[in-house]
């Protein structure tokens, strides 16, 4: 990495301050630049004459401008460059990561046991009998179909809804502008829907209750299953405790001294780290002869 980093010299706010300036100082000539052209045009409507583009001839001091850019855009180049040097070099001491190394103690083999696993409710369905699980199959279908139709949206609740709402006579628009009446006979009373939802009910929660009466022998097998099997897992682990805490007691004493002489390295890496680090950041850029007259005409402008 090239750079003009040394004791004494611009900061970088200065050298950011002239950068700009600079650029910003090349974007009026460019400017004056992009103007240029070959010819004026003239438009002329009823006798008057028009500019439609005004002439903008090569000026006189042309050689100058591209010359004055060029100088302007190589210092902008070279303080940019220092600037972004400075940056690296900071940055990359800044994340420099301390490496101690001697090797840490070796873990031991920590003992894991086979530890079973909990049983879902599947498993516990899968206990049923063929004849029980068949008994439950009917007992739920019996349960959802009827509960469909005299639950609450059903088709039952909607007729008895509807019922005492119903008009006995209704018109129809049979021919155009014509209203024509419509003959309603109710086929069914109150009493008699009350009745059919009274009786479903009955039979509803009958196989409701064989339904819940299954679901509850499942989740009981489940439960009791899951509990032996917390009680196998927790007394082999705690045989296998007890033969890690030995293991344990002699990697934990290495640790110890281990970790007391990486840390006494570490704390001389990082007070060597950050003497570098402060040097430098106290780094400024040398501006050579070459440039040092830009600089000099916008460093009088920053005073």
């Amino acid at each position: 990495m090239k750079h003009s980093l040394a004791a004494a010299g611009l900061s970088l706010s200065q050298a950011q301050s002239i950068s700009n300036l600079c650029n910003q100082r090349c974007r009026d000539i460019q400017s004056q630049i992009d103007v240029i052209n070959n010819a004026e045009k003239v438009i002329t409507i009823a006798d008057k004459a028009y500019v439609k583009m005004s002439a903008n001839p090569i000026p006189g001091d042309i050689i100058e401008l591209l010359t004055m850019k060029a100088r302007l855009h190589s210092a902008q180049a070279f303080l940019m460059e220092n600037i972004r040097a400075k940056d690296q070099l900071l940055t990359a001491k800044q994340t420099d990561q301390f490496n101690y190394s001697v090797d840490r103690p070796e873990s031991p083999e920590y003992h894991t046991i086979d530890e079973l696993r909990g049983v879902t409710e599947q498993w516990g369905w899968d206990q049923l009998t063929a004849p029980q699980w068949q008994e439950f199959l009917e007992a739920e279908a019996y349960a959802s179909h009827i509960g469909q139709f005299i639950h609450k949206g059903g088709k039952l609740d909607r007729l008895r809804t509807e019922l005492p709402t119903m008009e006995l006579l209704e018109w129809d628009m049979i021919e155009d502008g014509k209203r024509t009446p419509v003959e309603v006979n109710v086929h069914h009373t109150i009493e008699y829907l009350g009745g059919i939802h009274s009786e479903l009910s009955g039979i509803h929660r009958k196989h409701e209750q064989k339904v819940n009466y299954f679901k509850a022998m499942v989740k009981n097998a489940v439960t009791v299953e899951n509990a032996r099997i917390i009680r196998v897992n927790a007394d082999e682990q705690a045989r296998v405790d007890k033969i890690n805490e030995l293991n344990h007691a002699l990697y934990d004493t290495a640790m110890k001294s281990w970790n007391a002489d990486r840390t006494a390295y570490q704390y001389a890496f990082n007070e060597t780290r950050q003497k570098e680090i402060e040097h430098l950041a106290a780094l400024r850029i040398e501006v050579p002869a070459r440039f040092q007259s830009v600089v000099d005409e916008f460093l009088k402008g920053l005073e």
